[in-house]
């Protein structure tokens, strides 16, 4: 059989986005985000550690509006990602495995995190 008669692999092109797949991907990519936050958490110790003028340059970038976006996103992030991972686990013991179920819980991870991260970012900013 030439190459040319031999069928094709489906690939993402073809396939039209679903909610599980989208958040599949989600998980992926928030919990790539959290190791790189992870790497700005440990910058922001490294100057605190380093003395008064390290720490105030890493204070005044996270008080800038990017380095609020950053921190919000982080945080967002954040609660996606373990919400995310409470659902999979509640499928690893083998509940809430049958469609109905996967797509209200997949709702709920997306308003959840939203709803958290809002409520904790205000809860924050009302303190300082």
């Amino acid at each position: 059989m030439p190459n040319s008669d031999r069928p094709l692999s489906p690939h993402l092109q073809v396939y039209k986005p679903q909610l599980t797949s989208m958040l599949s991907i989600l998980h992926r990519m928030t919990g790539a985000a959290l190791g790189l936050g992870a790497i700005l958490v440990t910058a922001w110790l490294l100057a605190a550690l380093s003395g008064d003028a390290a720490f105030a340059v890493v204070q005044k970038f996270r008080a800038s509006p990017i380095g609020q976006l950053m921190l919000f996103g982080w945080l967002l992030a954040f609660n996606y990602h373990l919400l995310n991972g409470v659902r999979h686990l509640k499928w690893d013991a083998g509940f809430g495995l049958d469609l109905k179920s996967v797509y209200r819980t997949g709702w709920v991870v997306v308003a959840g995190s939203v709803f958290l991260s809002a409520l904790i970012w205000i809860a924050l900013s009302v303190k300082s």
